[in-house]
This record gives C-alpha cells, structure tokens and sequence, in this order.
C-alpha cells in the first residue's frame, strides 16, 4: 500500500520523491560553482554555437559552390561538425567552441578525454539533434549523448 510519504508533496518538491541532489552534478561528485562543476546549458549552447560558425567557414573555404544553402551540398557543414566534435573531443577533450568557452568534455567515472569511440557516438547524437531534446531526462542535464558515452561537461 502506498501512503502520502511514499509520494511526498508537492511542496516538498521533487527531491522528496526522487531522492535527486539540490544541484546538477552533486550526485556525480562535481562540486556546484566554479571550476569543475558541470558546464549549464546556455554555456553549451553558445560553444555549439560558436563550433556551427567555424564549421560553417570551413566548409564554405573548401567546398563554395557546393555548400551553398539550398543545395545537396548543404550538409558538408554538419559532416564538418561531426568530424570536428569526434576528433577534437576524443583526442583533447573540447572542441573550439568549448575551449573558448571554458569547458571540456570528460569521463564521468576517472576524468580525462573520453576516447574516440565514445567520441563517435556523442559527436553522431550530436549532429542528429538528439541532444537539446534529451538534456531534461537526467537529474544533471546530460542529453543521451552524454549518458551514452559516458561522459560529462565541465567547466575549466
């Protein structure tokens, strides 16, 4: 039989039910301010962003009349995008847009870059779109790219 302390109230929020932590990223360990703690979703926004821009100029320098808008070519600039988060964040562990914006890709469990496998899957969900879609599904705000790969945003 389930009782009103099973469900908890509504004024209790939903910490009360779920046993989530007060702060993104306190469950995993990461501290709530400043450097190390999980990297919000307008700073990640705006790293994209910034990456969308660079692969936006890297694929109009090689391929002008190919990606221009309104063609097939159109989506070289999000291959130039996955090419970019796959071996960027695999190798150093960010990717332009991260580094400006002070953040890095790495393993929830030990720290560090999170390998060019993982790095595969995260940079395809990324440019399926997956990701602004799922941020909500976890307490911390991890899209499924990030649960998938095992891997967090920080700041640095």
């Amino acid at each position: 039989m389930v009782n009103r302390r099973d469900v908890g109230s509504w004024l209790e929020g939903p910490e009360a039910v779920t046993g989530a932590s007060g702060y993104p990223g306190e469950r995993l360990g990461f501290p709530e301010e400043g450097q190390g703690s999980l990297a919000r979703p307008g700073r990640r926004f705006a790293a994209v962003l910034v990456d969308w821009v660079i692969c936006l100029v890297i694929a109009r320098g090689f391929f002008p009349e190919i990606a221009a808008p309104g063609t097939a070519g159109s989506m070289i600039p999000v291959g130039v995008l996955l090419v970019m988060n796959f071996l960027l964040v695999g190798t150093a562990g960010y990717t332009i847009g991260q580094r400006v914006l002070r953040m890095r890709v790495e393993r929830v469990s030990v720290g560090g870059p999170i390998g060019l496998l993982k790095s595969l899957i995260r940079a395809v969900l990324l440019v399926l779109v997956i990701p602004p879609v799922t941020m909500g599904w976890d307490a911390d705000r991890r899209g499924l790219h990030d649960l998938l790969s095992g891997s967090v945003v920080v700041r640095t």
